[in-house]
């Protein structure tokens, strides 16, 4: 069970690493807050998942279960109100890629 746990652990942190360094791709703040709720939101699953079966049924693993729930819960709470209270401040997307709009306008153009 040791074995199997280090792996699902492992596995979490390996996904939480892969979904940072891709996080840089993002530079405006709507995905990048979406793209970070789901890091943690799945990261933690794992590694609760991998801590719950080291420790096997426990009481200690009834709390982690809690605390899962209540992340599962929480975590796209949050970035929807995070979100949301930007969005009604006021705060813009960044500019599309300029090329693709000036395409656009030609193509409107043409017509």
């Amino acid at each position: 069970m040791e074995i199997l746990s280090n792996v699902v652990i492992g596995i979490g942190l390996i996904l939480m690493a892969i979904g940072i360094i891709g996080l840089y791709k993002y530079k405006d703040f709507y995905p990048s807050i979406l793209i970070s709720s789901k890091i943690d939101t799945v990261g933690m699953i794992t590694v609760i998942l991998g801590v719950a079966i080291r420790h096997g049924i426990s009481f200690f693993t009834g709390k982690l279960f809690l605390m899962l729930v209540i992340i599962l819960i929480l975590n796209p709470l949050v970035a929807h109100v995070l979100t949301r209270s930007a969005y009604a401040a006021g705060h813009k997307l960044k500019d599309r890629n300029k090329a693709s709009e000036v395409d656009i306008n030609k193509e409107e153009e043409e017509l």
